[in-house]
């Protein structure tokens, strides 16, 4: 499991997470897996409950804005503080 980011605020009916921060690329030049950013990711809370799905990734390269559709049983504005994990 890895964290993708915290819910900084709601939008238009999406979560809004500013994404932990990554590096392109490790001291022996290996890239890092960055396909918790990617559209389609799978969001979970702390519990390993699936919150929803990413749908844009927007702004800055380096640390990126991440929009997630929730699932229709998630209560969206209680989301707002709390960090969500990809598989």
């Amino acid at each position: 499991m890895k964290r993708i980011g915290t819910v900084v605020r709601t939008s238009q009916g999406l979560a809004v997470l500013r994404a932990d921060a990554t590096e392109n690329s490790t001291d022996d030049g290996a890239v890092e897996d960055e396909r918790s950013h990617r559209i389609g990711t799978t969001a979970l809370d702390d519990s390993l409950a699936e919150v929803g799905r990413v749908v844009d990734v927007f702004g800055p390269v380096d640390q990126p804005y991440l929009a997630v559709t929730p699932n229709d049983d998630v209560h969206l504005p209680s989301l707002v503080g709390s960090t969500l994990y990809a598989r």
